[in-house]
């Protein structure tokens, strides 16, 4: 049975304060984030010194997040959730950074959204579909007129992700924050309950975060 969130849940992301913890090193941070039992299943990205440092660079370059504790803790952990479906370490990090901060700015949780691209492209950031539907939120290019420029490059990361969060974030302005109908509608299947299931079982199973 399909699982659904609260809808007030998915629009915040205010981690709790850890603060007995924020004068730990980097280094103990990081292992007390990998020894995490998702992060097991998934092998040791952070082994390699290329990406360690890669996610230092995220971490600090992060605005969105309350404190550099929160980068951290969010960053490594989903990057080992992500370590399977988008195998280059850079890209991943880009990704994370780029839902986390569109996600923070439009009032969406940034658990959510990784779910919605879960279901919609599994994170092929040059994905197109039978339709015509670009990149890894999957927008269809009329959107281009309507928010944007008519030169946007929807298969640019970043410019993918803002229309995708940017237009969620209008659909669930229209049904007034009922998010199932939201989510119908991003699909294109108002009226009907089968995508809103797919992204909140994707959202249970793969993203929630318990801190």
């Amino acid at each position: 049975m399909a699982v659904r969130p609260s809808t007030v849940s998915l629009y915040r992301h205010k981690p709790q304060p850890l603060g007995r913890l924020l004068h730990r090193p980097l280094w103990l941070l990081l292992l007390l984030c990998l020894s995490w039992p998702l992060a097991a299943q998934t092998g040791k990205p952070t082994d390699d010194p290329r990406l360690r440092q890669m996610l230092r660079d995220a971490i600090s370059e992060s605005s969105s997040f309350q404190d550099r504790f929160d980068a951290e803790v969010w960053l490594v952990d989903m990057s080992a959730r992500l370590s399977r479906y988008v195998l280059d370490e850079e890209e991943r990090l880009t990704i994370l950074r780029l839902v986390h901060r569109e996600a923070t700015q439009h009032g969406l949780d940034p658990e959510l959204v990784l779910a919605v691209i879960h279901v919609e492209s599994l994170f092929e950031r040059f994905a197109v579909s039978s339709a015509g539907a670009m990149g890894i939120m999957q927008i269809m290019p009329f959107w281009k007129n309507e928010i944007g420029r008519g030169d946007d490059n929807l298969m640019q990361l970043e410019t993918n992700v803002r229309y995708g969060t940017t237009i969620l974030r209008y659909y669930i302005d229209k049904e007034n924050g009922d998010l199932i109908r939201a989510l119908a509608r991003y699909n294109g299947s108002l009226g009907q309950t089968w995508y809103p299931e797919r992204v909140f079982n994707a959202l249970e199973r793969f993203y929630r975060v318990n801190y």
